[in-house]
């Protein structure tokens, strides 16, 4: 029996239970708690699809952030790194081959339709703390990016090396009800089935058997030869699976941006539907009456004397009889405690306020927005780096597939996070001309070429 099956079998199921609760409450099937039981009885049925959900917006927030606008070449990664002192034919060179390896990343991105499928990666990254992407030739030659659930992925870490996959393994389920599972190692992949259809996603580790048999049998019954369909070389040396760890510490699976939210949100829920009932028990004013006679049944219990009604009037015989009503709930605390929770929520997550809330005031300036966003901007900006050299690597390893070599590296670029205006752009120009920079510097940075700057001098000299 392979080790490694049970191994992954375990870590499978481990993070199915882990995965679960940041996948229900991404989707707004919440844990609903009432006052009392008699309110559960009352209301549960009325209330359980009700969920006041933040936690797309948690995670969203972040994920809109996270827009990749290409790939650069590192100077160290290349076969050649340029001297200082080269000569123009030789810089030439050398920056027809980044152009190159640009080119071709951004071929085999847009091939792969990455600029919406990693956003898929980000966003299952940030709700279950890990995403995954294999990368591997299809049957045609063309290197092909396979973004997957992190509940379909396991991966063992080298200790002595941190950050290096020994391995890794992927399972779904067919059709036919079998389960498949793959295992990826540095020099080969190997692919297993269930030997018997189940109702179980996760058998037993020795119900796999190779897929399509262990050998193959050529020139002789001696012959034998991985069967293809069971084990396929891998010559890169490297597992072809890529880890998107959100959040991670050093040699462990990455944590949800919902981990801290949960509770907050628990809470958010408990204080709108504490508001929802007190508004059903006080939708209609409860009134009341002294100085009457009561009337008893033949059971001894009390008849009720008025019949409450918007077309029913209330009249007593007894001059000293009183009626009156009671006032209606005051829900403007609810609103305070669900506001606040609101409040807790943008805290504990880093999330910016108007995310959460409605903004009743308008929406603030560009500088007061910026210093708002400083602890948002400094998560996404952090996201990009661990995100980033996941990146890289992943498209270093298909530039490699796709015969480009094993010194590449890249480096990813994204989109920047906090943008300013085009005005803001002007104003920082001309209070940097004011403090001394030529005017040929200041249009250099408002975006003008040289050939335009040399064009506006002359102008300004005539």
């Amino acid at each position: 029996m392979n080790i490694q099956i049970e191994q992954a079998i375990e870590q499978f199921r481990t993070n199915t239970h882990r995965y679960a609760k940041p996948e229900r409450y991404y989707r707004g099937d919440h844990n609903l708690s009432f006052a009392s039981e008699k309110f559960q009885n009352t209301f549960g049925s009325l209330f359980r699809e009700f969920a006041m959900n933040l936690c797309p917006a948690i995670c969203d927030a972040v994920k809109d952030k996270l827009k990749i606008t290409g790939f650069g070449v590192d100077e160290a990664g290349m076969r050649a790194p340029m001297p200082a002192n080269a000569a123009k034919g030789v810089r030439a060179s050398y920056l027809m081959q980044a152009g190159s390896l640009r080119s071709d990343a951004n071929r085999i991105w847009q091939n792969n339709r990455m600029a919406t499928r990693s956003g898929e990666v980000h966003k299952e990254a940030l709700k279950n703390g890990d995403a995954y992407a294999i990368v591997w030739p299809n049957a045609d030659g063309e290197v092909m990016i396979y973004p997957n659930k992190a509940a379909n992925i396991a991966v063992a870490y080298d200790e002595e090396s941190p950050g290096k996959i020994l391995w890794a393994a992927k399972y779904w389920r067919t059709a036919d009800k079998h389960t498949r599972l793959n295992l990826f190692y540095p020099d080969r992949i190997e692919k297993y089935i269930t030997a018997k259809k189940s109702e179980s996603i996760l058998p037993e580790a020795k119900e796999f058997v190779p897929f399509g048999g262990p050998m193959s049998k050529v020139q002789g019954p001696k012959a034998e030869i991985p069967n293809p369909q069971f084990q396929i070389q891998n010559p890169y040396g490297i597992v072809p699976v890529f880890h998107f760890a959100n959040n991670a510490d050093i040699g462990t699976p990455g944590q949800s941006e919902l981990e801290a939210a949960i509770p907050v949100q628990d809470g958010l829920n408990k204080s709108v539907l504490d508001m929802l009932v007190a508004m059903e028990f006080s939708a209609y004013r409860q009134r009341w009456a002294a100085g009457i006679e009561i009337a008893y049944d033949n059971e001894g219990k009390t008849i009720a004397p008025f019949k409450a009604g918007i077309d029913h009037i209330w009249i007593s015989e007894n001059p000293n009889a009183r009626f009156g009503d009671f006032d209606t709930t005051n829900l403007d605390q609810f609103l305070k405690v669900k506001d606040s929770f609101r409040i807790d929520m943008a805290s504990v997550t880093g999330t910016p306020l108007y995310y959460l809330m409605p903004q009743t005031k308008g929406f603030p300036s560009g500088e007061s927005l910026r210093k708002a966003e400083t602890r948002f901007i400094a998560k996404v900006r952090d996201r990009q780096e661990s995100f980033g050299q996941t990146w890289s690597d992943l498209m270093a390893f298909a530039l490699m597939l796709d015969g480009r070599g094993k010194s590449i590296r890249l480096i990813t670029n994204w989109e920047d996070p906090s943008p300013i205006s085009d005005r803001e752009v002007l104003e920082n120009i001309l209070i940097k001309k004011e403090i001394g920079i030529s005017m040929e510097q200041a249009l250099s940075e408002a975006g003008y070429g040289d050939v335009d700057v040399k064009k506006m001098a002359v102008r300004r000299l005539k």
